[in-house]
């Protein structure tokens, strides 16, 4: 098929080692791709975030709380998802902190649409004063006590964060998805990705199934994946890349399932319920099977 004649999907993912294995076969096309032309645009998570609120982005990853305020446009996919299983985003602070004094503090987070912000909301209530920082920079701005002239006293680390943190030397105080684990008996539900709905249900699932062959092909062919993703692991060596890759990018990756589903929704719940999500989600999934 010439290329004129293929309808161009725009597609967002984070600049990190297990969105790059995720989208490796796409972007270095080991996959057919059928009618459809992908673009990549990568930006971190909370741009792309906010590129969702305007409709952007034909297929974007996004963040499982983002998907309250733009469940209007976008269906769910139901593969692709970044699901933490008794581990996700963590606090970190110079010293050790008890959720009390935490709650009193100043925490370096990623953004205010992030899982991650969503979660701490649960596990410390709303009185700690966020400062947006953006998530490369949140180690440097714990140690330093300090961003854009505000003051930090802790912070809340994604991406390869949990896995260096302490060649930092700082303290782990709360792994919020082992945290919330405890709380529900599920995993966190971190990333999930969301398909415009102006492409209409067919090609939806076309989509859909293109972006699970890439996501199969990365498990299948996981030491050339893997050398893709190290591009985009911002330092990690080779075994720890492949640890991050591996906790992020795996069975729940392929299909959430039952449990997968039950767990965003029982996450956008407890948003409502707290006041931190503003009124009632209804979630709408493309369904491959």
């Amino acid at each position: 098929m010439d290329s004129s004649d293929r309808k161009v999907i725009r597609v967002g993912h984070s600049p990190d080692a297990d969105d790059a294995f995720m989208f490796y076969a796409l972007a270095q096309g080991r996959i057919s791709t059928g009618p459809y032309e992908f673009r990549h645009q990568l930006a971190d998570i909370e741009t792309l975030n906010r590129w969702a609120l305007e409709g952007r982005l034909e297929l974007t990853a996004l963040s499982v709380h983002a998907y309250a305020y733009v469940a209007d446009r976008y269906w769910l996919c139901s593969c692709g998802a970044s699901v933490g299983e008794g581990y996700g985003p963590i606090l970190v602070a110079k010293s050790p902190l008890s959720p009390d004094a935490l709650r009193r503090a100043a925490i370096a987070v990623p953004g205010t649409m992030t899982t991650a912000y969503l979660t701490l909301c649960l596990y410390l209530g709303r009185e700690f004063r966020p400062v947006i920082v953006p998530f490369d920079k949140i180690i440097q701005a714990v140690q330093e006590e300090t961003y854009d002239a505000e003051p930090v006293e802790a912070g809340l680390l994604i991406h390869e964060g949990q896995l260096t943190y302490g060649q930092h030397r700082l303290h782990l105080l709360e792994d919020l998805g082992r945290w919330w684990q405890a709380e529900t008996g599920l995993p966190l539900p971190l990333g999930i990705n969301g398909l415009r709905k102006d492409l209409g249900p067919e090609t939806a699932v076309q989509v859909c199934r293109v972006f699970r062959e890439s996501i199969r092909y990365g498990l299948k062919h996981r030491e050339e994946a893997l050398g893709y993703a190290l591009e985009f692991a911002r330092g990690l060596a080779r075994p720890q890349a492949d640890q991050f890759v591996g906790m992020y990018v795996n069975h729940w990756t392929l299909d959430l399932g039952a449990k997968g589903r039950q767990a965003i929704e029982e996450l956008l719940r407890r948003g409502c319920q707290a006041g931190i999500i503003p009124r009632p989600v209804h979630l709408e999934w493309v369904d491959l099977e």
